[in-house]
């Protein structure tokens, strides 16, 4: 049975279940960063860029003003064409359909620049956020979509749908996710650092999201069966 929310604008929306979904690592086989600048072919620049945000030798911001330097030129058939030929995970569109099918919603939050991410709601995610970097526009000193924002994000994508902890699911891979597994009991660790993994409710290794999605809607069931059997019990 789905919960009615009454939205900002006075629409009412009827949700049954939320499934929160990260992008770099999760959905992509990859980041965008790299993709991008493959796309605009300045692959040697964005690895670098890359690997120095992941050894922590480059501050947010120098990692954004680099990206935006490297997308400078790019027009709309250029980021087009980095997000079409990135190496997603096999099924990412099926597995939003199923979850729209059902009367559920699909959201990405990532730590990628949202101009990025927005590309998932072509793709069927309800509504998708990312680091506050657009191309074209100053770039401000808070734009990287931190770990704890992840969970306030979901936090109120939950209360404007009227559901609570247990009515969603959390799939992630690595750091930047783990304040949400700590937060919310069911989560899939996909192909997750042994850290995230530790966290989650139960893990992924492979690259079809529908199978990892699978393991999600397991929890689902499980989560229902124990609210029947204490609903039961009183």
């Amino acid at each position: 049975m789905g919960r009615t929310a009454v939205t900002a604008n006075g629409h009412s929306r009827t949700t049954s279940r939320l499934h929160v979904f990260d992008m770099d690592g999760t959905l992509l086989r990859g980041s965008a960063t790299i993709e991008l600048a493959r796309q605009l072919g300045q692959l040697e620049a964005g690895v670098d860029i890359e690997r120095r945000w992941v050894e922590g030798t480059v501050s947010d911001n120098d990692f954004w003003l680099k990206l935006l330097e490297i997308c400078h030129d790019a027009s709309a058939a250029d980021l087009k064409g980095a997000f079409d030929s990135a190496p997603w995970m096999d099924g990412v569109a099926e597995t939003f359909a199923d979850i729209r099918s059902r009367g559920e919603e699909a959201i990405v939050i990532s730590q990628s620049p949202a101009f990025f991410v927005r590309g998932l709601e072509r793709w069927g995610a309800s509504e998708t956020y990312g680091s506050t970097v657009e191309i074209g526009q100053p770039l401000v000193n808070t734009a990287t979509l931190m770990p704890m924002v992840k969970v306030s994000i979901t936090s109120s994508a939950l209360a404007e749908r009227n559901l609570g902890p247990a009515d969603c699911v959390i799939y992630g891979d690595s750091s930047s996710d783990m304040e949400l597994f700590r937060t919310y009991p069911n989560s899939v660790g996909v192909n997750p650092t042994p850290a995230l993994a530790s966290l989650a409710a139960t893990t992924y290794v492979g690259t079809d999201i529908r199978e990892a999605y699978a393991l999600g809607r397991q929890l689902i069931s499980q989560t229902t069966e124990k609210q029947l059997t204490q609903g039961s019990a009183h």
